[in-house]
């Protein structure tokens, strides 16, 4: 059930996006574009909800309770930039508003944005492994809850070899203006 509802949660996300955007520039409805843009976030509420129950009526936690952390907490990490990100390209292409900003490319500005992507990705690995390990307490049953910890293993891992291999690689390799 649980992975229905991820994948539900993902096509409610990019509808209630679009419609937001399509009512806000294409149909000049401002206040209605806003309405549809501010219930994106419910999405994200309503898969927490689904996990809840779904734990709630006894169901061992698998992969997609690990997954619905994860993608809780990206997307409370991550959800923010990524409406931004396509408000600015709707806006340009729609609204005749300026072209979109995009990251630096060089140098020290490229490497602040970088920080500040990092930066996010901690923060959604904190949220998911809060919500992974408040699920665990919730439970308190270590049988039906071993995959949560496997999650918060793996999300820790994962996040640990993006923070140290990137700034190496920058570092090494840093990017430069073409001549």
């Amino acid at each position: 059930m649980v992975v229905a509802v991820i994948i539900g949660c993902e096509i409610a996300f990019w509808v209630l996006l679009g419609a937001g955007l399509v009512a806000r520039y294409p149909l000049r409805r401002p206040r209605l574009g806003a309405a549809l843009l501010v219930c994106v976030p419910l999405v994200d509420l309503a898969l927490l909800a689904a996990s809840v129950i779904d734990l709630r009526r006894g169901a061992t936690a698998g992969v997609s309770h690990g997954l619905a952390a994860a993608y809780l907490g990206f997307s409370v990490a991550f959800g923010h930039s990524m409406v931004r990100w396509a408000d600015q390209r709707f806006a340009h292409r729609f609204a005749g508003g300026p072209p979109p900003v995009r990251p630096p490319r060089y140098a020290l500005a490229h490497s602040r944005h970088s920080w500040r992507v990092r930066a996010k990705a901690l923060l959604g690995w904190a949220v998911a492994c809060a919500l992974l390990g408040a699920a665990i307490l919730w439970v308190n049953d270590a049988e039906r809850t071993r995959e949560l910890g496997n999650w918060i293993r793996s999300l820790t891992v994962v996040i640990l070899i993006w923070l140290v291999a990137f700034p190496v690689w920058e570092t090494m390799f840093p990017r430069r203006p073409k001549r």
